[in-house]
C-alpha cells in the first residue's frame, strides 16, 4: 500500500510510517516539522524565504498583527500547491488535522479537493485542536479541558488563538468541507472521543503508536537524587496547565533540597528535549487531559513516571487495575503530595516505571497500531 501522510505535529505520523514501513507498505510526510520541534519530514513544504532573516521575520509580525497577512503561512500554501502536482495515486491519504498545510483555510480547501480527487482514499486524524473539539469544550460540560483556563478568564483570550481559530467561519469551513469529503475520521485518545461522542459523526479510536524497538527502556535506578523534568513549550503552557507543576516544583525544592534535581526547558527543540528528560525519574507533562498525548507516552515507554491526564475514563478504557502514570490534576496542593509520596518512596518510582513500559508494548506497540490504522482504512 502507497501512504501519503499530511503534517506531523507530535512524532505520531513518524512512528506510524515506521510500523508501516516494517509491515511492507511505502510511506512518505509531508508538512513543516513544526517549527522549533523540526520533526523529521520527507517532503518539507516549511517557510524558507519568509524566515531567512530577522527582517522577514520582523515584517511577518507587523503585517499578522496589523494586516492579519502571515507571509509564513502564505510561502507554506505555495510550496504545497507546486507540490500538489506530484501527490498523486496513493492508495491512502491521512492528514494529521484540518489545518495540516498550516496556510489560508479557503486555500487548502482547494487544495484538499484536488489531492482527494487524484488519490484513492482519505482520511482525518483528530489528535489536538479541532472544530468539534473547540466547539465542545467551549460548552465547558468537562471537570476540565485545555480550555479551562480561558473559560475562567478570558482575559487569555490572545494566548487561545490558535485554538479559537478552529470555531472562526473560515476554519469551520475547512473542517466540515473534510468531514463530508473523507472517507473516515480517527481520533488518538479519550480527550477527542468524548468530544467526538457528542456529535453525528462516527469515528474510530485508535490509540497512539509508539515505536518500542526504537525506544529502549531503563529501569529508575536512583543513586542519588530524584531527578524530576519539567518541559515547558512557551506556545502551548497556559493550555497544558504548567503553572500548576512550576508552583508545585518550587514547594518541592523548599522541601527535599537535598533530594531532587529539577530539570525545567522551555521551548527547544525535540531531540534536545529528549536529550535532557531521558536523564529524568519523574516527567511532568500536562494537567488539563485525560489520556496521555505523544511526550508523555514516549516518556513511559522509557520506564519514566508520568505526571500526565489520566482519569477514570482512561482507566476503564484499558480496563488498568495498577497505575502506569500519575494523573495530574489543576491543584498544586495535589502535585506537591503525590511528589512528597514519590520522594519518600523511591520503589514506587521503580514499580510504576516498569508497569509503564509494559502498557506501552501492550497498547501502543506501533506495529499492532498500524495493522489498526490499515483495518480502518481498508474496511
Amino acid at each position: 500500500m502507497k501512504v501519503l501522510l499530511i503534517g506531523e505535529f507530535s512524532r505520531l505520523h513518524n512512528s506510524l510510517k515506521e510500523g508501516l514501513i516494517s509491515l511492507g507498505h511505502q510511506v512518505t510526510i509531508v508538512g513543516t516539522g513544526d517549527n522549533f520541534k523540526n520533526y523529521p519530514i520527507d517532503i518539507s513544504i516549511a517557510p524558507r524565504i519568509t524566515t531567512s532573516n530577522f527582517i522577514f521575520r520582523f515584517l511577518n509580525k507587523c503585517f499578522d498583527k496589523f494586516f492579519k497577512i502571515n507571509f509564513e503561512a502564505i510561502e507554506k500554501g505555495i510550496r504545497f500547491y507546486l507540490l500538489l502536482p506530484n501527490l498523486k495515486n496513493y492508495d491512502v491519504v491521512q492528514l494529521i488535522n484540518s489545518d495540516a498545510i498550516e496556510t489560508n483555510p479557503k486555500w487548502q480547501i482547494n487544495f484538499y479537493n484536488k489531492l482527494f480527487k487524484n488519490n484513492k482514499k482519505s482520511f482525518l486524524l483528530i489528535c489536538g485542536d479541532e472544530t468539534p473539539i473547540v466547539d465542545f469544550n467551549l460548552k465547558n460540560q468537562l471537570k476540565y479541558s485545555v480550555l479551562t483556563p480561558y473559560l475562567e478568564n478570558k482575559k487569555l483570550k490572545n494566548l487561545y488563538q490558535y485554538s479559537l481559530k478552529y470555531v472562526t467561519k473560515n476554519y469551520r469551513e475547512l473542517y466540515e468541507f473534510i468531514e463530508k469529503k473523507c472517507d473516515g475520521i480517527i481520533v488518538s485518545d479519550i480527550d477527542y472521543k468524548i468530544p467526538m461522542m457528542q456529535t453525528k459523526t462516527n469515528v474510530v479510536l485508535i490509540p497512539n503508536p509508539i515505536n518500542t524497538d526504537k525506544i529502549k527502556y531503563f529501569e529508575n535506578l536512583i543513586n542519588d537524587k530524584i531527578i524530576i523534568f519539567h518541559g515547558i513549550n512557551e506556545l502551548s503552557h497556559i493550555k497544558k496547565g504548567n503553572i500548576f507543576f512550576e508552583k508545585a516544583l518550587g514547594i518541592i525544592q523548599e522541601k527535599y533540597p537535598e533530594k531532587v534535581e529539577i530539570i525545567t526547558t522551555r521551548s527547544i527543540p525535540y531531540n534536545q528535549y529528549i536529550e535532557l528528560y531521558n536523564k529524568a525519574h519523574i516527567v511532568l507533562d500536562m494537567v488539563y487531559a485525560y489520556d496521555q498525548g505523544y511526550n508523555a507516552l514516549e516518556a513511559m515507554a522509557k520506564g519514566k513516571v508520568v505526571f500526565t491526564g489520566a482519569e477514570t475514563e482512561f482507566e476503564a478504557f484499558y480496563n488498568l487495575k495498577e497505575s502506569v502514570n500519575i494523573n495530574a490534576k489543576p491543584d498544586v496542593d495535589y502535585l506537591v503530595n503525590e511528589l512528597s509520596f514519590l520522594i519518600e518512596n523511591p520503589q514506587e518510582i521503580i514499580e510504576i516505571g516498569k508497569r509503564a513500559r509494559i502498557f506501552i508494548e501492550k497498547e501502543h506497540n506501533y506495529i499492532k497500531i498500524a495493522k489498526k490504522y490499515l483495518e480502518v482504512w481498508q474496511g
